[in-house]
């Protein structure tokens, strides 16, 4: 039996993290194999690409060296861990994927939408996710969040989450200007409710998903 790919998307503080721990719960309850992972990451070689793409101290990095550091860690990771994993009929849920780029390197750094396209095209060859959850959130509440769990950790902000306010905005409309052109796929979620409700909401889904 051929798994199934969910992922998870929003801008940043939308629980995602959280959020995963509780759909992986979920489905191995179902009597799933769940195999869990992340974006840019998942394999060794895509984990040294995020840790670059992170870096706060390359600031100088330039706006298609980032959009291709993120498709040369996504084909490493569809090709070493994802598709294997489905094709052992296993389920993969990744927080984020390729509709990240669109978001991110697309929507907030300006990048040729049609650029995205074609080099996801000739990565992916039309592979995609069977469901994609989107946490969204006013902006101001997810940097808040952001501020708050980084002074709690310690750990500071990293490359993307020092971005304005203007840059979430654009990444945050993109995101849903992507779930309205195929709603089939996308559960947009309002990740500014409290964690019980947006829970609910994904059992549900999920319950009408499998």
């Amino acid at each position: 039996m051929q798994g199934q790919f969910i992922t998870l998307e929003g801008t940043e503080g939308g629980g995602k993290s959280t959020n995963l721990r509780f759909i992986e719960s979920f489905l191995t309850e179902q009597g799933m194999d769940v195999v869990v992972t992340r974006e840019p990451g998942g394999t060794e070689i895509g984990e040294a690409v995020r840790a670059i793409l992170l870096n706060n101290d390359f600031s100088a990095m330039c706006d298609d060296a980032e959009l291709l550091l993120m498709f040369a860690a996504r084909v490493q990771h569809i090709q070493e861990k994802i598709k294997p994993a489905l094709a052992a009929g296993k389920w993969v849920i990744s927080d984020r994927f390729t509709d990240a780029t669109y978001a991110y390197q697309g929507g907030a750094r300006g990048l040729d939408m049609q650029r995205i396209a074609q080099i996801e095209q000739w990565v992916q060859q039309g592979f995609q996710p069977n469901l994609t959850f989107i946490f969204d959130l006013p902006v101001e509440i997810g940097m808040a969040r952001v501020l708050a769990r980084s002074q709690q950790s310690g750990q500071g902000i990293d490359r993307f989450e020092q971005e304005k306010r203007s840059f979430f905005e654009k990444v945050r409309a993109t995101y849903l200007a992507r779930a309205q052109q195929s709603p089939e796929r996308y559960e947009v979620l309002d990740a500014s409710q409290p964690l019980a409700s947006v829970q609910q909401t994904i059992q549900t889904r999920l319950q009408n998903f499998l």
